[in-house]
């Protein structure tokens, strides 16, 4: 037990449930939740960095060393309340982790995307999600893993009637993503966060996890 984790965006759906499984991973002996609000959870391993502004990443760098950070970082336009609101959240932290990161040679960085990321996608959102990969990728010369989760799954703290259509429909006729439609079942954020964990471990050569292979690597103990 050697290990310090820094986990950004704890309080979101997977970065709640990664802060739970770390807690009970007997590698790491500190987990390091960046936040914005309190959470409502204590633990032996447990340290919160209240960080009320991004910019103020680089000046506080002393507090982050670790073996691994994890960037579960994201909203919505509904959310965020415009397109550039957004990217602010999704494009620009992202980014100002990954510099972080580079400047402190952090071993290992994990970041979440999405399923169907791409920087010449005609989705903005997608869009947006393929301009972090690809600006992360340039800025951190580590042991880069982004995973690409599909619809995910788990308790939320705030309701998403459209979310919550489509993950109804995801338990009942989930069974008929298989073969080449696998990749678009919907997943766990705590089997993303599992997944997380075990694929900061694994060596440099593959960045990019689709949603299928998150599930592969849970059910085989291998990508």
């Amino acid at each position: 037990m050697n290990k310090r984790a820094i986990v950004f965006g704890s309080t979101g759906l997977v970065g709640k449930e990664l802060v739970n499984e770390l807690f009970g991973n007997n590698e790491f002996d500190k987990v390091i939740a960046v936040i914005r609000r309190d959470m409502a959870v204590s633990h032996p391993k447990l340290e919160q960095i209240k960080l009320e502004d991004f910019s103020d990443l680089m000046k506080m760098k002393e507090s982050f060393n670790a073996s691994v950070f994890f960037c579960c970082i994201g909203t919505t336009i509904k959310t965020a309340g415009s397109q550039e609101a957004f990217r602010q959240v999704d494009l620009i932290i992202p980014q100002k982790i990954a510099k972080l990161a580079e400047a402190l040679s952090v071993p290992s960085l994990v970041i979440i995307s999405s399923i169907g990321a791409s920087h010449t996608s005609a989705n903005f959102y997608l869009r947006t999600k393929g301009e972090m990969e690809k600006t992360v990728r340039e800025l951190y010369s580590g042991n880069l893993k982004i995973v690409r989760p599909s619809l995910l799954m788990g308790k939320r703290d705030e309701s998403r009637f459209g979310e919550k259509a489509a993950v109804g429909f995801m338990k009942i006729f989930g069974w008929i993503f298989e073969g080449p439609l696998k990749k678009y079942k919907g997943i766990y954020a705590r089997d993303v966060a599992r997944a997380m964990i075990r694929i900061a471990q694994f060596p440099p050569e593959k960045v990019v996890f689709e949603s299928d292979e998150l599930h592969n690597i849970l059910k085989n103990g291998k990508q």
